[in-house]
C-alpha cells in the first residue's frame, strides 16, 4: 500500500487545475454567479496561519459553490499602498515599490501552494498604476458631483514625520513612530462627503440580514445618530462678536440641572481669549497635546480653565453659570460647546467636584431620594425617573420621554429647536506621504485648484524620491510637482497629499469584476457580478473599512460606475475568528521578556535546556514571535493538513488556538482516510449491511451540506469523522463501500481537496472532483422517526433539537427558542421572526 504523500500529491493536483483554468472567471448568462471574497492583505512579506484560516473559509465556500453549478469568481489583490513600506524604506534603505511588489511575490510564492481555488488572473495590487490610475478617475467623477471638497480642519500634526496622524496614531499625546509631541494644527485638507448620507447609511443597517448583527450595532453606534436641542446661553463679561455660545445637548432634560459650560481649546472664544491672555495659551497648548481619541479623553484627568466669562441660564437670567475652557471637548461634534450638569454626567461630576462646582439634580429614583449624590446618577433612558425639576406637569417620566418634553418646552419657549445629529464626521482623506494615490489636481496662481485632465491620467508616483530627510518626498520633487494648469496652460503645482489607503480598499470589490478595463468597471461585468455573495474578514475591519465601501459604492451609482442594485455591495458578511499561540519567553539580565519562536522550543525547554516561561494563548505576533509559518506547517504535513485543522478546531467565529499536536492529529486522520480509500479500492464481492452505510452516507450528505453552507464548517467535519468511523468499521460489499468512498471524498473536498482528487482519481472516476456535481441527499433514506435540527440565530449555527418527524411547526418553533445555547444568545431578545424548514432548519432572525 503506497504511503500518503502530500508532497507529491499537492503539487500534481495544483499543477492540472492551472493547465485546464479551473478557477478562471468567464461571464457566463447560463449559470447563476456568486462572487465570494475575503478581504485583501496588505503585503508585509509573509503569510501567517491566521492568513490560512480566513482564506480557507472562503475556498471551502467557493469550492462548494462551484461544485453546486455556479459560476463562481473568487479573486486576489494586494492593499499595497501605506506608511510600512515608507518606513521599511528609512530603516534597511530602498524604495517602497521594490519592498512592496518584493514582498507580494513572495506572499503569493507562500500562498499557492494552499490549493486556492483563486483565478489569478484578476491579480492586482493597489499600488499599480493602472488601479490607482482609475482611482483616480473616480475621484475626479466624485469632485465633479459635488462628493468631494477641501476645507480647513484641526489635524493632529507630527513635526518630524511632517504628517497628519489619524486619532488612533497619536500616542500620550506623541506620535506612534517618531514619539514627537503632536501638534493640534489647522490644514487645508481634502474631504468625502460621508456625512451626507449619515441617514441613508443607518436606515440600510436593517437590511443586512447576513451581516453580524454586532457588526451593524458598531456601525450604528459610529453613525451615531442622536436627537437634541441645539440653543444658546447668552454670555456676560465676554469679547466682542462673542455675545451668545451655541449648545447642543442630547439631554435637555438635565437643563435645570446645568452648572457650568465648557467650551473646546479651539474653539472661536478659546482662540480669541488665548490671543490675549498667555496661560489660556499655555493651557490650550497643553490640552492639544493630549490624545484625540474618545478612548484617550475618557482616560485623561479632566482639566479646566476659568475664562472668567459667565454665561445667563435660559429660565433663570438670575442664575450665572462659569465658563471653562476644557481639554475633554473637541470641535469635530456638535458646537464644540457643552453645559456640564454634574448629577447626572460621571465626566460632569468628576469636573465638579474638582473645581467645587454645584452639583444640580434634575432627576431622582425616587420622590424622597437624597440629593446629595456620590456619583452622579444616570440610569438608562429607558427606566422611569422622577423628575424633580423637570419641563412637565408628569414628574414620572422615562429619559426618551423627558427629552421629547424638554425639547417640546423649549421650542415653545423660543429657546433653541430640537435636532438631529450625527456623529459621523466627513471622511478627510489627505495624507502627506509619498506611497499612496495621488491626488489628481494642480493648483494654479490664476485658476485656482483645477482637476487634471483625464487623458492625462494616471498621475504616477515619480521613482526617483529620497527618504533622507523627513516629510513627504513629492514636496521637494520639483520636476514631479511642477506642471501645467490644465485650464489655462500656465505654470501650475501638483497636489502632494495622497489619498488615505482606505481609498483603496473601498472599491477593490468593484474593479475585480473588470480588472483591466480602461474605466474604473465595466457596465455588463459589474451589472453581472455585483453584488459581493460572501464577504470574508476580521471584525478589526467592522466600522471603517466596511462604512466607507458601503458609502463608496453610493458614490460610484451616483457617478455612473455601479448599479443602484451594488449601493449595498455585501450581501453577506462573516467575521473570522483569530489564529492563537502560546507565547514562550524567558527573561535578559534587567528582567526584560525575550521571546521565542515555537519551533525553538521542545517539551517546555530551549535546546540549551533552559526553561521558558509560558503565557497563555494570544493573537499571533511578530514581536511576540509566537507566530507558526504556514510554509513549515505545508512542508511537514501537506496543505490540506492546515486547511483541515484551521477548519475543524473550533467555530469559524471563534478564536482556534494552533498546536502541533493538533496539527499532527489532523495529518493522522488524512493518512487514516488515504488508507480506507487504499483499502477500498482493492476491494471485490458482496458483503452485509449495505442499507445502512448508504443511509448514513445520505445523512452525511446532508448534514455536511448544511454545515458548509451555514459557515458551520467545524460541525460538517465533526460529521466526516463520524462518517469516517462509520465507513472504517463497515461490512458493507464492495459497491456500496467504493460508493461511500468517492462520496465521502467529495464531501472532503472543498477542505481538502488535493487528497480528495487523488482519491477520486484512484478510485476510476473520470474528470476532476473540483468540477464534479455535489452530491445531493436521497430524501427517502433521510426518513426516520425523528430529525435533528440544526438552529441558526443570524445565519450562525447555535444549537440543535431532535424532535418527532412529523412535529407541527408552532412546537418546533418554540423548543428551538427554549434551546439553551439558542437562548443564551438571544440573551431576552424578541426574534424578529422565526423560520422552519421542515426536516431541514430553523433560522430565528433577531
Amino acid at each position: 500500500m503506497q504511503r500518503y504523500t502530500p508532497a507529491e500529491i499537492e503539487a500534481r493536483w495544483q499543477d492540472a487545475w492551472e493547465k485546464k483554468s479551473v478557477f478562471k472567471a468567464v461571464r457566463s448568462e447560463d449559470k447563476p454567479k456568486y462572487y465570494v471574497l475575503e478581504m485583501f492583505p496588505y503585503p508585509s512579506g509573509r503569510i501567517h496561519m491566521g492568513h490560512v484560516r480566513n482564506y480557507t473559509m472562503g475556498d471551502v465556500i467557493a469550492r462548494h459553490k462551484l461544485a453546486t453549478g455556479h459560476n463562481v469568481l473568487h479573486p486576489m489583490g494586494w492593499d499595497a499602498f501605506g506608511m510600512p513600506a515608507e518606513n521599511a524604506a528609512m530603516a534597511i534603505g530602498g524604495h517602497p515599490k521594490d519592498w512592496t511588489y518584493g514582498n507580494i511575490d513572495d506572499m503569493r510564492a507562500q500562498m499557492k501552494p494552499l490549493g486556492l481555488s483563486i483565478d489569478w488572473s484578476r491579480e492586482f495590487a493597489t499600488c499599480d498604476p493602472e488601479y490607482y490610475g482609475q482611482q483616480q478617475a473616480l475621484f475626479l467623477d466624485m469632485l465633479k458631483a459635488g462628493l468631494v471638497y477641501r476645507k480647513e480642519a484641526v489635524v493632529n500634526w507630527d513635526p518630524v514625520d511632517m504628517t497628519v496622524l489619524a486619532n488612533e496614531q497619536v500616542i500620550d499625546g506623541k506620535g506612534w513612530r517618531s514619539g514627537a509631541e503632536v501638534e493640534r494644527r489647522a490644514l487645508t485638507q481634502w474631504f468625502f462627503k460621508i456625512s451626507d448620507f449619515s441617514e441613508e447609511l443607518l436606515e440600510a443597517l436593517d437590511g443586512l440580514e447576513n451581516w453580524p448583527a454586532k457588526v451593524r450595532l458598531m456601525q450604528e453606534n459610529w453613525i451615531g445618530k442622536s436627537r437634541g436641542l441645539q440653543f444658546a446661553f447668552s454670555t456676560v463679561d465676554a469679547p466682542d462678536g462673542h455675545d451668545r455660545i451655541e449648545v447642543y445637548t442630547t439631554r435637555p432634560d438635565t437643563l435645570m440641572g446645568a452648572s457650568f459650560v465648557g467650551i473646546s481649546p479651539d474653539h472661536p472664544l478659546a482662540k480669541v481669549l488665548e490671543r490675549e491672555n498667555p496661560q489660556i495659551a499655555a493651557f490650550c497648548a497643553e490640552c492639544r497635546r493630549g490624545g484625540t481619541t474618545e478612548e484617550a479623553i475618557e482616560k485623561a484627568e479632566k482639566l479646566g480653565f476659568d475664562t472668567g466669562i459667565k454665561v445667563r441660564h435660559p429660565f433663570d437670567t438670575a442664575h450665572e453659570m462659569p465658563v471653562y475652557i476644557a481639554n475633554f471637548i473637541l470641535m469635530d461634534y456638535g458646537t464644540g460647546a457643552i453645559f456640564g450638569c454634574p448629577a447626572h454626567d460621571q465626566r460632569d461630576f468628576e469636573f465638579a467636584t474638582k473645581y467645587d462646582l454645584p452639583i444640580i439634580s434634575t432627576y431622582l429614583p425616587s420622590e424622597d431620594a437624597d440629593e446629595a449624590l456620590a456619583a452622579a446618577y444616570v440610569p438608562p433612558k429607558t427606566e422611569k425617573v422622577f423628575y424633580n425639576r423637570g419641563f412637565a406637569g408628569e414628574q414620572w417620566q422615562t429619559g426618551f420621554e423627558g427629552i421629547e418634553t424638554a425639547i417640546d418646552f423649549c421650542e415653545a419657549n423660543g429657546v433653541g429647536q430640537g435636532v438631529t445629529k450625527y456623529r459621523l464626521r466627513d471622511w478627510g482623506l489627505s495624507r502627506q506621504r509619498y506611497w499612496g494615490c495621488p491626488i489628481p489636481v494642480v493648483h494654479c496662481e490664476t485658476c485656482g485648484v483645477v482637476p487634471e485632465n483625464k487623458e492625462n491620467l494616471p498621475v504616477e508616483l515619480p521613482y526617483d524620491v529620497s527618504f533622507d530627510t523627513p516629510g513627504n518626498p513629492l514636496d521637494r520633487h520639483a520636476t514631479w510637482r511642477d506642471t501645467t494648469c490644465p485650464s489655462c496652460g500656465g505654470k501650475a503645482l501638483r497636489e502632494t497629499d495622497t489619498m488615505d489607503t482606505f481609498v483603496d480598499s473601498s472599491w477593490y470589490f468593484a474593479r475585480f469584476t473588470a480588472p483591466r478595463a480602461g474605466t474604473p468597471t465595466e457596465a455588463e461585468d459589474v451589472a453581472y457580478w455585483m453584488n459581493v455573495d460572501q464577504y470574508i474578514g476580521g471584525i478589526e475591519h467592522a466600522i471603517l473599512h466596511l462604512l466607507y465601501s458601503r458609502f463608496f459604492a453610493r458614490a460610484m451609482h451616483i457617478t455612473g460606475h455601479l448599479p443602484k442594485s451594488a449601493i449595498e455591495p455585501f450581501d453577506a458578511l462573516f467575521t473570522q475568528g483569530m489564529v492563537t499561540h502560546e507565547i514562550y519567553q524567558t527573561r535578559d539580565a534587567k528582567g526584560r521578556p525575550v521571546y521565542h519562536l515555537p519551533e525553538d522550543v521542545t517539551d517546555g525547554r530551549l535546546a540549551d535546556g533552559t526553561e521558558v516561561e509560558i503565557i497563555r494563548s494570544a493573537k499571533m505576533s511578530k514581536s511576540k514571535k509566537n507566530v507558526v509559518d504556514p510554509v513549515n506547517i505545508i512542508g511537514a504535513y501537506g496543505a490540506d493538513t492546515a486547511r483541515w485543522f484551521v477548519l475543524s478546531d473550533s467555530p469559524p467565529e471563534r478564536d482556534v488556538e494552533w498546536t502541533a499536536s493538533g496539527a499532527e492529529a489532523a495529518y493522522k486522520h488524512l493518512a487514516r482516510v488515504w488508507s480506507l480509500a487504499e483499502r477500498i479500492g482493492g476491494m471485490e464481492g458482496a458483503g452485509e449491511g449495505d442499507d445502512d452505510l448508504l443511509r448514513a452516507m445520505h445523512r452525511t450528505i446532508h448534514d455536511v451540506t448544511l454545515g458548509v453552507e451555514s459557515f458551520g464548517f467545524n460541525a460538517a467535519i465533526a460529521k466526516l469523522y463520524a462518517f469516517t468511523a462509520t465507513l472504517q468499521k463497515s461490512k458493507a460489499g464492495a459497491d456500496a463501500q467504493k460508493q461511500a468512498m468517492l462520496t465521502l471524498a467529495q464531501l472532503m473536498s472543498p477542505m481538502t481537496p488535493h487528497l480528495s482528487e487523488e482519491i477520486w482519481a484512484r478510485l476510476g472516476q473520470d474528470g476532476l472532483i473540483t468540477t464534479a456535481p455535489w452530491p445531493v441527499a436521497d430524501p427517502a433514506m433521510l426518513v426516520s422517526d425523528t430529525v435533528t435540527l440544526p438552529i441558526q440565530v443570524n445565519g450562525k449555527r447555535r444549537g440543535e433539537i431532535t424532535v418527532a418527524a412529523d412535529l407541527g411547526k408552532d412546537e418546533v418553533e418554540r423548543l428551538a427558542l427554549e434551546e439553551a445555547n439558542v437562548a443564551r444568545t438571544l440573551d431576552g431578545a424578541v426574534p424578529r421572526k422565526v423560520i422552519v424548514v421542515p426536516g431541514r432548519i430553523v433560522n430565528v432572525v433577531v
